[in-house]
């Protein structure tokens, strides 16, 4: 059984429940799943002990948001070259939030990241049956990676 982390801002609740939903995909695959909000995790060390990584956050103004990026520097010392990862969050417009952290995640920190790509969905979506299912399907396939 492997251990995923799930790491999030949510600026509307959005992107939390996506963080929830996709919580449960890993569960669904026999694997655990532990979520926690950005400004809960202080240093590197504290990013040891998981087989899998998502961070998420929304697209704010074209962009991830400051605090993401603040946090991927915090997680590039945490050296997870090799680790399996997935990026995720919500928008209203552009979207351009997920595949910046996904990219970062593969390029950067050289992490095996799931053959879904980067993860975004439309707000008004995020609650409804499509939307609990399509986050639901992206923890399982990080799952996949892992090997379970």
């Amino acid at each position: 059984m492997g251990k995923v982390l799930i790491a999030y801002y949510s600026r509307t609740g959005k992107t939390e429940k996506m963080a929830e939903y996709i919580a449960e995909g890993v569960r669904f695959s026999g694997n655990s799943a532990e979520i926690k909000k950005l400004a809960e995790i202080k240093n590197e060390q504290e990013m040891e002990g998981y087989d899998g990584y998502a961070f998420g956050c929304p697209t704010y103004h074209r962009d991830m948001t400051a605090n993401m990026k603040t946090f991927l520097f915090l997680v590039e010392k945490a050296k997870l070259n090799g680790k399996v990862g997935g990026a995720f969050g919500s928008y209203t417009h552009s979207g351009d939030a997920p595949k910046y952290i996904f990219d970062t995640m593969e390029h950067v920190f050289k992490m095996e990241m799931t053959s879904l790509g980067s993860f975004n969905l439309l707000e008004h979506l995020v609650e409804d049956a499509e939307g609990m299912r399509a986050c639901q399907d992206y923890g399982k396939a990080l799952c996949d990676k892992l090997g379970s």
